[in-house]
C-alpha cells in the first residue's frame, strides 16, 4: 500500500477499501450459510397440496458441470459462474422460487494421468481439487443452494448412473410405439409369437445364449464387436465426437485407428428424429442447433441391392451388395461399385484368381485379389477417417475380382474397395456415378473406368463425359440416357426421376424409399480406472447380466496401477487391457442375480463408462439430490422441469456454458433425457430448455524469442513494446492458462479489489456472449464504482449513514425510474454490461447533484446493485436501518411516467439536410408534428417558398420534407 492510499485511509477510515470489502465479504457469506438464505424449496408432495409454492413462478438456473482441477480456478473460469448467479438474484428478487446449485463432474481422464504420474488415488486428488474449487467459489458471493451440490463420484450418485444405465440396457426402442420400452415388453412379443424371431424359430425353443442374442439386438444398450476409434497411445478406444478433424485424439493428440473390438454402445441412432425434431420447441442459439442437426445428418434417399455370384475359396454362391444413396435417379449411370476396405462381404466374395481380362491397374500390382484386398485393407487401417474422406488428388483402391449387376440396366460392373467409403455411413457400400460425383469422377480416371452421363448438363458441356474436367452435379436438370427394359426416366426432372424409381425398385423387391443418418450409436465403453463400473457380469458362456438394483452402487476396487496398457502411438495391430482386469479378486465373484438359479460364479465388466455419463442426468440430481429409493420424486420434478407454456419438452429454464459441448455433452443429455421420459421416470423430454452460451475471457500470451511462454505479469511495456528481464517479447491474444503464464486467479483479484468489484468487472466488460480480453488495469474502475456508491450512503469519516428522508428533485427522479427500468430489463436478458453502465450512470448523477441523497432513491439503489454486487449491497442495506437480508427484497419497479421523457428532439431536414430541431412531446402524432415543422421559422426561410412534393413524417424523431 502506498503511503498516499494510507493516508487517505486515516483521514477517511470508514472509506470502502479491499480491506473492507474483505471483511464485509466474510461476513456475508458466513450469513448466508448459516441462514441457508439460497436454499430452494421442493414440493412436499402432491403438488395439488403445495398451491402456495406452485403459484409461485419458478426458476431452475444451471451452468454446466465443471471438472475440479488440480490447479484452480482462473479470472476465465468464474465468468458463467457469475453471470448465474446474477440472473438467479434477479429472478429471486422478482418472486420467483430459484433453484441454481453447483455439483462437480469428478470422474475422468486428468485425476487418473496425476495418479499414474504419482500414485496418489485419483479420489484423494480429485477431493483435494474439490475443496481448494469450492473455497474459490464461495469467495465469488455465489447464491448456490449447497444442499444440492455432490459429485459424480461420490457413491450415492453413480449409484443412480449405473441404475440409469440399466434402465436403458433393459429397454427396446418399438419403432411403431415411436419410443422405448422394457425389454420385458419385447420378451412377451416373441414369447406370443406376435414376434418372431430372426431365425422364425419359437421363443421357447431357443436357449438362453440365442435369447440373449437375440434382445442383444434390440437393447438401447448392448455390447457388439464392430469398427472403433482405437487411441494406442492412450490405450483406450474412444468416440466419435471425441476424435478431432485431423483424426486423433482430442485428448493427448495421440493417432486414432480403426480398430475391430467387443465394446458396450449405446443405441443413440433410434432417437435420430425425435433428436432432430425436438430442437425446434428449444430456445437454444440457432448456431448450437444447426451443429446438431448436421451431426446427426439426416439424408432421405433409397436402399438398392446390386446381385453378386462369387466363386472363391470358401464356395459358390450369390449374394446382394446393398447401398444407400440420396441421387436413385441416376442409377444407370452406376458403371462400377466401392466397398469399405472393412466390409463384411469381403470375407466370402474374394475369388483365388483375377478374373480374365483385368485391367492391369486394377490390381494394385498384386499376383491374386485377395492379396491385394488384404495389403490395401491392412493401408487402409493406418489413416484416420477424416484422412480417408480428405479430398486427396490422388485416390487409392483396388479391384476385388468380384463383378455386380446394376439391377435397372443389366450391366456387369466391377467391384472395388477404396478407403473413401467408410462402415460408419450408410452401408459401407456406394454405387458409383462418375460422371455427377466428383469422388467417383477423380477414382474412375485414376483406374480407367467408364463414365455415363445420365443428368443433362446445363452448361453447355455436352453429353460425352469423357470429354469433361469434373462431374457435373446438380439437382436441377434433366434426366437421359436413363432408359431400360422395364423402366425409363429419360425426360423427368430429379425430384420426378427419385419418385419413379423409387417406386419401381420397391416393386422389385430390391430396393426402397429409405431414410439415412450421419449419426452412429454412442461408444460407451473405456478402457480406464477412473470412471463408473459398468453394473454387468457375465456367466461362463459370456451372456451379459444385469445387477439387481439392490447391488448398486457398485464401486471401484482398488489396484496397484491405474494406467492402462497403451503401446507406440502408431501400433494399431494392438487391444486394450484394462486396470480393472488386473484385480482379479474383484474380476471374478459369485453373486445370486435373484434368476432361480442360487449363487453362481461370475466375471465382472473390465471396461468403465465414459467421463459422459455422469453429465447426462445431473440436472435430475440437483432436484432430488438425497432421495435413496427413487432417481427423483415425480411431483419434484415435474414442479422444476416439467413442460409448460412455452416450454413444449420441458427441461431447465436457463442452462449457460460453452459453445464447445454443442455436440457429446448436450446431444448424449438429450438421449438419457429422452429414454428416462419414454419410461416413464421423468415428465420432461427434455434437459435444457434454454440454452445460453457465453463468451470466453482471453489474455494476452507472451513469448520470448524460442517461443515459450513467459510470465505475463513480469512482461513491462515500453514505447509500444514488450520486454522479459530486458529481453523483446511478442504479444498475440489467446486462451488464458497456466501453461501460457497468463492466468489471473479471482482470489488475486479479490485480495487486492475485493470480489464485488471481481464481478462487477467481469460482468462490465462487454457482451455475456461475447469473448474479450482481460485486463488487470481496467479492474480499478468498477472499484471506483463501488467506492462512489459507498460514499453515496455513508460518511467515509465518521461511518455514518447520511441520507436523508426529504424527496428528490424530479431529476433525480427521472434518472431513478429510468435506471430502475432499464437495468431491469437488462437483467432479465442477460445483458449485464448495460445494466451496470446505468447503474454507473445513476450513480455518477447522485455523485453530480451533490449533497445528502434520498433515502428513497439510496435504497432502490441498492437494490439495482444487489444482484451484481450483493456483499456490498447486503452491508449497505443493513446500514439503512433494514435487519432481513437484501437477497429476497422486491425488485424495484419503475414510474413509466418518469421513465418517459417530458419532450424528445425532433430533427426536420429538408433534401436529406438538417434545418431545424423541434423540442416536443413524445406522444404528438404525425398529423400535428407535420404542422409544426412546416411552420418553423427556419423551415419556412430554407424553403423560400418553394412548393412542397412530400413531407416524410416519424414521429416524435423525423420529420423529411421533399420540396417540388
Amino acid at each position: 500500500m502506498s503511503e498516499t492510499n494510507s493516508a487517505a485511509e486515516v483521514a477517511a477510515p470508514h472509506r470502502y477499501t479491499a480491506a473492507m470489502a474483505a471483511d464485509i465479504e466474510a461476513r456475508w457469506q458466513d450469513f448466508w450459510d448459516a441462514e441457508g438464505t439460497y436454499e430452494a424449496p421442493n414440493p412436499s408432495g402432491d403438488l395439488a397440496g403445495d398451491a402456495a409454492l406452485v403459484a409461485k413462478p419458478k426458476k431452475f438456473i444451471m451452468d454446466m458441470f465443471p471438472y475440479p482441477s488440480g490447479s484452480g480456478l482462473h479470472v476465465g473460469h468464474p465468468l458463467g459462474y457469475i453471470a448465474t448467479d446474477v440472473y438467479a438474484r434477479h429472478q429471486r428478487m422478482t418472486g420467483h422460487n430459484v433453484l441454481h446449485t453447483l455439483g462437480f463432474d469428478a470422474f475422468g481422464l486428468p485425476a487418473e494421468q496425476h495418479a499414474v504420474a504419482t500414485g496418489t488415488h485419483p479420489r484423494v486428488s480429485t477431493e483435494a481439487a474439490m475443496d481448494n474449487m469450492k473455497q474459490q467459489l464461495r469467495r465469488l458471493g455465489l447464491g448456490h443452494d449447497k444442499r444440492r451440490s455432490f459429485a459424480t463420484i461420490d457413491p450415492d450418485y453413480h449409484k443412480w448412473t449405473q441404475w440409469i444405465f440399466l434402465q436403458i440396457f433393459n429397454s427396446w426402442y418399438d419403432k411403431e410405439a415411436d419410443r422405448a420400452r422394457p425389454i420385458e415388453e419385447l420378451v412377451a412379443q416373441f414369447e406370443s409369437g406376435r414376434r418372431t424371431t430372426p431365425d422364425a424359430r419359437p421363443w421357447s425353443e431357443l436357449t438362453a445364449e440365442d435369447r440373449a442374442d437375440v434382445l442383444g439386438e434390440y437393447r438401447l444398450a448392448y455390447a457388439s464387436e464392430a469398427p472403433v476409434n482405437w487411441a494406442p497411445g492412450l490405450g483406450t478406444v474412444l468416440a466419435n465426437e471425441e476424435v478431432t478433424a485431423d483424426g486423433r485424439s482430442e485428448r493427448g493428440n495421440f493417432p486414432v485407428f480403426k480398430a475391430k473390438l467387443r465394446q458396450w454402445n449405446m443405441r443413440i441412432t433410434a432417437y435420430s428424429d425425435r433428436l432432430l425434431d425436438d430442437l425446434d420447441g428449444l430456445d437454444w442459439p440457432e448456431a448450437i442447433k444447426l451443429q446438431q442437426r448436421n451431426w446427426i445428418g439426416r439424408s432421405e434417399g433409397a436402399r438398392v441391392d446390386f446381385a453378386v455370384e462369387y466363386h472363391s475359396p470358401v464356395g459358390t454362391g450369390s449374394d446382394r451388395i446393398t447401398v444407400f444413396t440420396t441421387r436413385q435417379d441416376t442409377l444407370f449411370g452406376a458403371t462400377y461399385m466401392v466397398l469399405a476396405p472393412e466390409h463384411e462381404l469381403l470375407a466370402k466374395i474374394v475369388p483365388a484368381a483375377w478374373p480374365e481380362g483385368t485391367h492391369e491397374v486394377w490390381t494394385g500390382g498384386h499376383a491374386t485379389p485377395a492379396e491385394a484386398v488384404d495389403a490395401y485393407r491392412a493401408q487402409a487401417a493406418a489413416k484416420s477417417d477424416v484422412e480417408r474422406q480428405a479430398e486427396a488428388k490422388d485416390k487409392t483402391g483396388v479391384f476385388t475380382g468380384v463383378y455386380a449387376t446394376n439391377p435397372v440396366s443389366g450391366e456387369q460392373v466391377p467391384v472395388f474397395i477404396a478407403d473413401y467409403v467408410l462402415m460408419g455411413y450408410g452401408t459401407g457400400a456406394i454405387m458409383a456415378v462418375p460422371a455427377h460425383d466428383s469422388r467417383d469422377f477423380a477414382f474412375a480416371r485414376a483406374f480407367e473406368l467408364p463414365m455415363r452421363c445420365v443428368v443433362e448438363p446445363t452448361d453447355g458441356r455436352g453429353t460425352d463425359a469423357a470429354e469433361w474436367d469434373d462431374a457435373f452435379v446438380t439437382y436441377d436438370a434433366k434426366i437421359v440416357n436413363s432408359t431400360g427394359e422395364q423402366i425409363s426416366l429419360d425426360g423427368l426432372g430429379v425430384v420426378d426421376a427419385k419418385a419413379k424409381i423409387t417406386e419401381w425398385l420397391s416393386a422389385q423387391g430390391i430396393g426402397e424409399g429409405t431414410v439415412n443418418y450421419r449419426l452412429r450409436d454412442w461408444l460407451f465403453s473405456r478402457q480406464r480406472y477412473w470412471g463408473e463400473p459398468f453394473p454387468i457380469v457375465y456367466d461362463e458362456n459370456g451372456t451379459a447380466h444385469a445387477l439387481p438394483a439392490s447391488m448398486l452402487p457398485l464401486e471401484l476396487p482398488e489396484v496397484e496401477d491405474y494406467s492402462p496398457r497403451t503401446f507406440e502411438p502408431t501400433d494399431a495391430d494392438t487391444k486394450p487391457e484394462t486396470p480393472l482386469s488386473r484385480n482379479e479378486d474383484w474380476v471374478n465373484v459369485t453373486l445370486d442375480l435373484g434368476l432361480g438359479d442360487g449363487p453362481k460364479q461370475y466375471r465382472r465388466e473390465t471396461n468403465t463408462m465414459p467421463n459422459w455419463a455422469g453429465s447426462c442426468w445431473y440436472e435430475l440430481r440437483y432436484l432430488d439430490p438425497h432421495n435413496s429409493e427413487k432417481l427423483v420424486d415425480p411431483a419434484i420434478e415435474q414442479y422444476w422441469m416439467g413442460p409448460r407454456e412455452g416450454m413444449p419438452h420441458g427441461g431447465v429454464d436457463l442452462y449457460v456454458g460453452g459453445a464447445e459441448h454443442a455436440v457429446l455433452h448436450l446431444l448424449y443429455a438429450r438421449f438419457w433425457s429422452k429414454v428416462l421420459f419414454d419410461l416413464g421416470h421423468v415428465s420432461s423430454s427434455e434437459p435444457f430448455h434454454k440454452l445460453y452460451n457465453q463468451g470466453m475471457i482471453q489474455a494476452f500470451v507472451y513469448r520470448d524469442g524460442r517461443g515459450i511462454a513467459v510470465p505475463a505479469a513480469e512482461v513491462e511495456e515500453r514505447d509500444g513494446a514488450y520486454y522479459f528481464q530486458g529481453e523483446k517479447v511478442s504479444r498475440v491474444l489467446g486462451k488464458m492458462g497456466k501453461s501460457l503464464k497468463n492466468a489471473v486467479t479471482p482470489d488475486e483479484i479479490s485480495a487486492e479489489y475485493g470480489t464485488d468489484t471481481l464481478r462487477l468487472y467481469e460482468m462490465a466488460m462487454g457482451p455475456l456472449d461475447v469473448s474479450r480480453p482481460w485486463d488487470t488495469r481496467a479492474v480499478v474502475g468498477q472499484y471506483r464504482l463501488l467506492q462512489r456508491l459507498w460514499r453515496n450512503v455513508v460518511d467515509e469519516t465518521t461511518g455514518e449513514v447520511t441520507v436523508v428522508d426529504s424527496e428528490p428533485a424530479e431529476d433525480t427522479l427521472r434518472a431513478l425510474h429510468k435506471a430502475i427500468d432499464g437495468v431491469g430489463q437488462d437483467l432479465a436478458g442477460l445483458r449485464f454490461n448495460t445494466a451496470i453502465a446505468k447503474i454507473t450512470e445513476l450513480n455518477n448523477h447522485l455523485t453530480k447533484v451533490g449533497g445528502p441523497v434520498s433515502r428513497s432513491v439510496a435504497e432502490r439503489l441498492v437494490l439495482l446493485v444487489a444482484p451484481l454486487a450483493p456483499h456490498v449491497a447486503e452491508e449497505l442495506w443493513r446500514k439503512l436501518g433494514h435487519t432481513d437480508s437484501v437477497v429476497h427484497q422486491d425488485f424495484p419497479v419503475a414510474d413509466q411516467a418518469y421513465v418517459v421523457d417530458e419532450t424528445v428532439t425532433c430533427v426536420v431536414q429538408i433534401k436529406g439536410k438538417v434545418k431545424a430541431r423541434l423540442e416536443i412531446s413524445p406522444s404528438i402524432g404525425d398529423e400535428e408534428l407535420e404542422k409544426l415543422a412546416l411552420g418553423d421559422p427556419a423551415v419556412v426561410a430554407a424553403l423560400g417558398g418553394a412548393g412542397i412534393r412530400k413531407v416524410i413524417v416519424r414521429a416524435p424523431k423525423l420529420v423529411n420534407i421533399v420540396p417540388a
